[in-house]
């Protein structure tokens, strides 16, 4: 047995002592911002900034073509807007537009719901569900507008029609899809909880499928506004109004080029309002917040 002397093993170790090193010695650990940077960091800025680089291109094109009647300057429409705006037509244009959508777009929402509903429920209705999304969601929803026309007559009944069509198959394939992708184990923790029916699917499916349900929703907005400019110019007045689509129609029937341009931009602004905004803040207080996306 060897007899080791720790004391000595100890004193022999050299003691290691650092003396704090100045903040100099780090580089840069801290600093503010430059005003480009913050800019920069910021989505709305940045979106912003490509609108107006879209619009000075607008504006540069129109000018090198030189005629309005063929393509107006970004000004130029905008001062169709600003007039169509300030007399009033073109906002009793996009209400009216918006009623119907709004009402096509909410009666579509809630048939989707009712179908995925008798999806989930049976294997039936799985394939009730498989078949009729096959057969119809392909179908253009303008091809629709001369039967609703032969049923619902002229006016804004017909319009509805090819809306619900618009906005049911979108809404009910990507919401029945998000259903089918919530996790087995998702699923038997609602069970083992004693969920049934409407609870487990408000508590369990439904959120689970909230970023596919959202994404619906976006994508049967869209279908149904394309739709709805499209049907108003075929037949144009609703209920004794017309609305954009028919703004817009009206508009080139008049040469006046900058006001159909106006009614054009009208719609771009209207969804840019619809996806940046309102469906960003739901997107927010629920898709994010719940930690479903980044």
């Amino acid at each position: 047995m060897v007899d080791v002397d720790f004391a000595s093993v100890h004193n022999a170790r050299p003691e290691i002592k650092r003396e704090p090193a100045s903040a100099d010695a780090f580089g840069v650990v801290e600093r503010r911002l430059s005003i480009w940077e913050q800019l920069y960091a910021s989505g709305p800025a940045r979106k912003a900034t490509i609108l107006v680089i879209l619009a000075a291109i607008w504006e540069i094109y129109g000018r090198s073509v030189g005629n309005s009647l063929l393509f107006p300057t970004f000004l130029e429409t905008a001062s169709a807007l600003t007039s169509g705006i300030l007399s009033g037509d073109l906002l009793a244009r996009i209400w009216a537009s918006l009623q119907v959508l709004l009402t096509g777009y909410v009666i579509g929402i809630l048939a989707a719901a009712g179908l995925t509903l008798i999806a989930i429920s049976t294997r039936l209705g799985e394939d009730l569900m498989v078949t009729l999304t096959a057969m119809f969601s392909p179908l253009p929803a303008i091809a629709l507008l001369p039967l609703a026309l032969i049923w619902f007559g002229l006016g804004s009944s017909s319009l509805v029609f090819v809306l619900v069509h618009s906005v049911l198959w979108a809404v009910a394939l990507n919401t029945f899809s998000g259903f089918q992708s919530t996790s087995r184990t998702l699923r038997m923790v609602g069970r083992n909880y004693g969920l049934k029916g409407w609870r487990f699917v408000s508590r369990i499916l439904i959120p689970a499928a909230l970023p596919s349900i959202v994404t619906g929703l976006k994508i049967g907005w869209a279908f149904a506004w394309r739709t709805l400019i499209a049907a108003e110019m075929v037949f144009g007045v609703s209920s004794g109004q017309g609305g954009l689509g028919w703004f817009i129609f009206q508009s080139k029937n008049m040469l006046d080029i900058p006001a159909v341009f106006a009614g054009l931009l009208s719609v771009i602004l209207i969804g840019l309002f619809v996806e940046g905004v309102l469906f960003k803040l739901l997107e927010d207080r629920t898709v994010r917040r719940w930690a479903m996306q980044s």
